[in-house]
């Protein structure tokens, strides 16, 4: 029957995860220059809009459906058909629906943490059609595979709350993204400083608020698991914001507040795949590397040469491998009765099977994002604006507008 305190609970926990779109948006848009502060808030916005449409007319029946060989859900709940008030497969006490509206919005933010990726050069007409192409053939799949009764479930991974789905499979295309499309015009010549970090803590601290829904809410109940991951996710969290300004201030001489937010951000990615899995000092000790590993990531980037305008790679990818593995090494049923141990507690298997899954989610989202946007580009007549149109920002070229009128 429903419990009116689990779909109280649920219900909220689902706006906190829409904030976070926005938070994105604005954790983004404060680290680009002024002239593309629009286009990048649009391309974060605007998934709220495209996702939430196709995740009913398709999206969610493919993710959730009824398993079609371990590698996707079939059509049956297509159009929501079948799916109503009364509870559904995946939980006993809220509605159908409601679950439904709870996992929309993972898969709307998913694709927006890419656009960090390719900020400030790629065309719109261009986004719209990868961020289509890429949630139904990249996020779909993988979203199936973890939690929809697909391969990776069936090994025995974990993932709490999106660590593989959502974190790993974003960095892993933001990768390629930023390969395929180049180096911003002057990039490494010029200084690309962030026009406004008021904006940037802002974002990141909307998404920290907000990701209290995204890993309380996986327990899909208000229950212990869901306190136990919300206690951890702010105790991750906290650590890691201070691993990062730690490293920062020692090896770049200041701590920033960009440093701050990044790495609170890090540690909020590092901890969601064992946020319900792990006890409270795991998580800190997560955070920790998580904040650490991340921030030597970003500080990497510049030498090995591609050019990932807002870190997702570092941030996301990294601290997404991480928490995934971390959950292989923390997992107590001492913490979740109803998880399992990890490999620090007695049961190596569980490593083996998280970073099994993690590797197939990277090679997949690597090798289909290139293939999204090679047909992308064929399409739209190439993904990035004109050399001119870069010049000029994307909040003029893409959208008439301007964010600031001085």
């Amino acid at each position: 029957m429903i419990n009116t305190g689990d779909t109280a609970f649920m219900m909220t926990a689902t706006a906190l995860v829409m904030l976070m779109t926005p938070g994105l948006a604005l954790f983004y848009g404060g680290m680009v220059r002024s002239k593309n502060v629009l286009g990048t808030l649009m391309q974060s916005f605007i998934c709220l809009g495209l996702i939430s449409i196709t995740w009913v007319l398709f999206g969610y029946s493919l993710a959730f459906g009824p398993d079609t060989g371990g590698f996707i859900g079939n059509l049956q709940w297509a159009g929501l058909s079948g799916v109503g008030l009364t509870p559904g497969p995946y939980s006993e006490t809220i509605p159908h629906l409601l679950f439904v509206a709870f996992q929309m919005m993972f898969a709307v933010i998913t694709p927006a943490l890419i656009t960090g990726a390719f900020a400030e050069r790629m065309k719109f007409s261009a986004f719209l059609l990868f961020t289509l192409l890429w949630s139904t053939l990249v996020y779909l799949p993988v979203c199936h595979w973890v939690w929809g009764g697909g391969w990776i479930g069936k090994l025995g991974a974990l993932d709490f709350a999106g660590g593989t789905v959502i974190h790993i499979n974003s960095g892993a295309a933001a990768l390629v993204c930023a390969l395929v499309l180049g180096k911003r015009k002057g990039y490494g010549r010029e200084p690309f400083h962030p026009h406004n970090l008021s904006m940037t803590i802002l974002g990141a601290g909307i998404l920290w608020f907000g990701w209290f829904g995204f890993n309380a809410g996986s327990a899909l109940a208000a229950s212990e698991i869901a306190v136990l991951a919300f206690f951890t996710t702010q105790v991750a969290t906290a650590a890691a914001a201070l691993a990062w300004i730690t490293m920062e201030w020692k090896i770049q001489g200041k701590p920033t507040t960009l440093g701050a937010a990044s790495g609170a951000v890090a540690g909020l990615v590092a901890i969601t795949p064992g946020a319900g899995f792990v006890s409270p000092i795991s998580a800190i000790i997560i955070g920790l590397i998580g904040g650490a590993a991340c921030y030597l990531a970003v500080v990497a980037k510049p030498r090995i040469g591609y050019d990932d305008s807002l870190d997702v790679v570092g941030v996301h990818g990294i601290g997404g491998l991480w928490g995934a593995l971390a959950t292989g090494l923390f997992a107590s049923t001492a913490a979740n009765p109803g998880g399992a141990n990890g490999l620090f507690f007695g049961n190596a298997s569980l490593l083996g099977a998280q970073a099994y899954g993690a590797v197939a989610t990277i090679i997949y989202s690597m090798i289909v994002t290139w293939i999204i946007l090679k047909i992308v580009g064929t399409v739209t007549g190439g993904l990035r604006v004109s050399l001119d149109d870069e010049q000029q920002g994307l909040d003029l070229t893409q959208h008439s507008e301007t964010g600031y009128a001085l």
